[in-house]
Formats: C-alpha cells, structure tokens, sequence
C-alpha cells in the first residue's frame, strides 16, 4: 500500500512538471521568446552567484564546524614523531589548493553573471595571449615544484630505513581476510625467516620457518589481541598479506601502507604518546565528554574509552570492517613485562610434537634457559632461612639405571659452576623414585643415581667433602603414584642446601 501511495505522488509531481513547462512554453509565445529568454538567464545566473555564495559558505562552515573531528585540527593531534610533519605538509597543500578552489569557483560563476545573454553586453575576445599563457603556467609551476619539494624531504626524513647502528624494535604485521596477525621478536631481538610453502593454517599460519633459530623465540599475537608498543621507541613494522591486497593504516600516527601479497614492504615511526596520555588530552574536549555509550548516560565518557586503533584502508571483502585491532601504547617497564608475559610460538604449540623439525633434539637456547632457571633457584634457596631444597629438573638417567643420560650434564656442569661460585656451601644430593618395583631395589636405585650425579661433579672440581649422596627411594612421593604423571614427578633428583 505505501508503495502505491509513494508511485502515485510521483505520477502526480510527474503530471505537474510536464504542465508547468506547458504553460512556460505558453507564456514565451505570449510575452515573446526574446524577452522570456533573458529573464531566463537573468534568473540563472543570480541562482549561480547565490549558490556559489552558499556553497563556498558550506564548505568552509562545515570545515569548522567539524575540525574537532578531523585528524590534526581539534584534539586529535599526531601521536608519532613524524606526525607532525604530515600534517604540516597536508596543510601546506590544502593552503594553496584551497586558494585555488575559492578564486576558481568565484571566478566560474561570476563569469556566468557577467557573460550572461543581455542587450549591448560588451565581450572582448581575443586568439591568444602569451602573457596570460605564462602566467597560468608559471604560477602553477612554482607552487608545484615548492610541493613536490616539501613533499620530497617528508618523504625521505619518514621512509628513510634503519640504520645500521640505531635501536628500534621490529616487528611484522600480516593481513588476511579479515584480521591481522602480529608477530614480535623474542629475547634475541631478530624475527625469523618465514616460507609461504610451510603455511599450516592450524599450527603455523605464518609459515615460519623452526629450522631458523632466530625465530625459535619469536611472539605471534593472533587476530583477536591487542597491539602493545613502547612510547619513545622506533618501531619498524614489515608489512605483508597472504590473500589480497589490504592496508596498514595507524591514523593516529599518520601510518599508512599496503601489505601486498608476495611484495614486503615496511613503515617506521615512533610513538611519542601513550594511550593515557592521549586520552587525557582529548579529556576537557565537548566532543569527548559525551557518554561512550548513549544508552548508558551515567557510564563512562569517550574519553575514557578512547584507544588507537589498526585498520585496513582497503576494501579487501565483506569482513573488511573486522579488520579493526586495538593498539596500546604503554611505558617501556610496562611493555617489557608485557613482553616477559608473552609466550613462544615455537615452544607454546610446536616444540616436540609431530610438526616440530627438531623434535627429540636438546637446542641451545634451552641449554641457556635451563642454566638461568638453575641460578634462579639456585639463589632463591641462598637468600632463604627456610627454602634449602632444590629440584634438579633436568638431570635423567637411562631407564631402570643409575647411569646418568648424556642431556644431563648441561644441568650438573650448570650446578658445578655455581657451587664454584659459592665455596661455602655444602649440599645433599638426593635421589627420589617412584613405587614401581620392590622397596629394596628402589632404595638402592636412588642411591645409585645421587652417588653418580656427586661423582660427577666430584669430576667437574668440585671438592667431595662439600656433598653427601643419599638414595631415599619411594619414601617421600611428592605426589600420587596411582597416575603416570603423579610417577614421573616422583622420580627426582633434589639438592638440599646443608650449610651457606
């Protein structure tokens, strides 16, 4: 029925424009076609002067009005080192190409004014005019070459690469359809290489190569978690895409570059803000002062709630509006606890299963983490009247022995270099198994073992009088032995502490 209502109002303004232009027509022949032909243009060209008039006035009044709401004229100033610059370099355009966009419209309607059809209207006319030609061809000319000027020594201070002597962090910003994952270097400070013939998109969506030991460490942030950064630090991003052509785009830092699929490429900058410090700058401003949310009016403000944001500039597909991702800027301390928070991809979710290359093999970098993890403890008992009992994680015999397993000795070379370090102390090595078997033969199996592991460091310069072996079998489970794993936490090689 609307429909109906609606056709047939337009029938109706159909029917009256076509019996309009018939009584116009009517009236010329009446008034004469001279005549009603200069009203005409009279009429026109006042409507383009008015319109003109409330054009121009459009433009600029909505500008204003809505400044506060564009990047670089109200609140939302650049929260990158280089920021500042593009904004000077848009402004600089917009300056004389604003100039041009007023003198040009005055000049084209007030042409249609002054040229109208009218009695003894007197027009020049002239073939050519070399003066005129120099002029709109000189004056472009130099505000070009000042523009591409500018634009030149922007774009060399903000795409100029690394350095090789300079302190940034790198990381890498892949786009897919629709989200983004995020991968950071681990401790080494050096992503990995990566091969888009090893993409699994259920274990390695990256296609990171584990052969390469700089990646062993590496951070994968996947599409749903925030994007954390240090304020004051340079940041290299790498920028890719695995399917079709998407944009890294940081409005709030003037960041902005395609990630083509099979094509890298990269942007640098430098937060110069933190997310709090930002949002305490639009603090105070009407348009963030309002309530976040409009249903919740006693809720908190748009300030409040204010965070960076990562986007895809490019209509990549459906789901391009979820490419959106949160990103924090925080202070270096909180960033490197953050980062200290955050776990390996490598050894999170492919260390020792079936798609690990290195399955079975012991790496260096947990040789290294073993030795710090034994110091750690290792301190800890030596600074505490009550904690003297360490627990040798990573000290193994072959099964059913007392013969040390060759992985061992990077343990007990890692305890006979401290027990160097620490001349005073004297220990107990104990040896713990589980409840399989008869109490004797485990009694003496564990005897076995703590005699072996202080033989061996007995081996490594470590005076014998300073260590008391003792085998205690099944006696002190630490945990059930009716389970596997309850077994396998009982079977232990522990150090106690005797004197500092």
């Amino acid at each position: 029925m609307n429909f109906l209502v609606l056709f047939l109002i337009l029938l109706l303004i159909f029917i009256i424009v076509i019996q309009l232009g018939k009584v116009r027509n009517l009236a010329s022949v009446i008034r004469g076609e001279a005549r009603v032909e200069r009203q005409n243009n009279d009429r026109t060209a006042m409507s383009l002067m008015v319109f003109m008039v409330v054009f121009l006035v459009f433009c600029i009044g909505s500008a204003m009005y809505y400044k506060d709401s564009m990047l670089g004229y109200g609140p939302l100033q650049p929260a990158s080192a280089h920021g500042g610059d593009i904004d000077y370099l848009f402004n600089v355009t917009l300056f004389f190409t604003g100039i041009v966009f007023v003198i040009t419209h005055i000049i084209l309607f007030w042409y249609s004014w002054k040229y109208r059809d009218r009695d003894n209207a007197d027009v020049k006319f002239f073939v050519h005019s070399t003066k005129l030609e120099m002029v709109w061809t000189a004056i472009p000319a130099v505000v070009m070459t000042f523009l591409v000027v500018q634009g030149l020594m922007v774009w060399n201070d903000v795409m100029t690469d690394i350095g090789p002597e300079e302190e940034y962090l790198e990381i890498e910003a892949t786009g897919y359809q629709f989200a983004w994952d995020i991968r950071y270097p681990g401790p080494d400070g050096v992503l990995g290489e990566k091969n888009f013939k090893k993409i699994d998109l259920a274990v390695n969506p990256l296609g990171m190569d584990w052969l390469d030991d700089n990646g062993l460490d590496d951070i994968v942030i996947d599409g749903s978690a925030d994007i954390v950064l240090p304020v004051d630090t340079k940041v290299r991003v790498k920028i890719s895409a695995k399917d079709v052509l998407h944009n890294f785009y940081l409005p709030h830092f003037r960041v902005k570059m395609d990630a083509i699929p099979g094509l890298p490429t990269y942007f640098i900058f430098t937060p110069i803000t933190t997310t709090e410090e930002y949002r305490q700058q639009l603090k105070g401003h009407p348009n963030w002062e309002v309530p976040y949310d409009p249903s919740e009016p006693d809720g908190p403000k748009k300030w409040e709630e204010f965070n960076f944001e990562l986007a895809c500039a490019e209509l990549c597909g459906k789901g391009h509006y979820s490419m959106k991702k949160i990103l924090k800027i925080v202070t270096k301390e909180e960033y490197a606890e953050w980062a200290a928070e955050q776990k390996s991809s490598y050894f999170s979710k492919i260390r020792n299963t079936d798609n690990d290359p290195r399955k079975g093999q012991l790496l260096d970098v947990e040789i290294k983490n073993r030795g710090i993890e034994l110091a750690s403890s290792f301190k800890a008992a030596m600074s505490s009247d009550s904690l003297n009992l360490i627990r040798l994680e990573h000290v193994f015999f072959k099964t059913g022995s007392a013969e040390l397993a060759d992985n061992s000795k990077y343990e007990l070379d890692n305890l006979a270099s401290l027990m160097k370090s620490n001349p005073t102390v004297n220990v107990e090595v104990g040896g713990h198994t589980d409840s399989q078997g008869d109490d004797e033969g485990n009694m003496n199996l564990s005897n076995s073992r703590a005699t072996n592991v202080r033989n061996y460091l007995s081996r490594k310069g470590i005076d014998e009088s300073r260590m008391v072996a003792r085998g205690y079998g099944e006696t002190t489970p630490v945990e059930a032995n009716d389970t596997e794993e309850g077994r396998a936490k009982n079977r232990r090689t522990e150090l106690k502490i005797l004197s500092k």
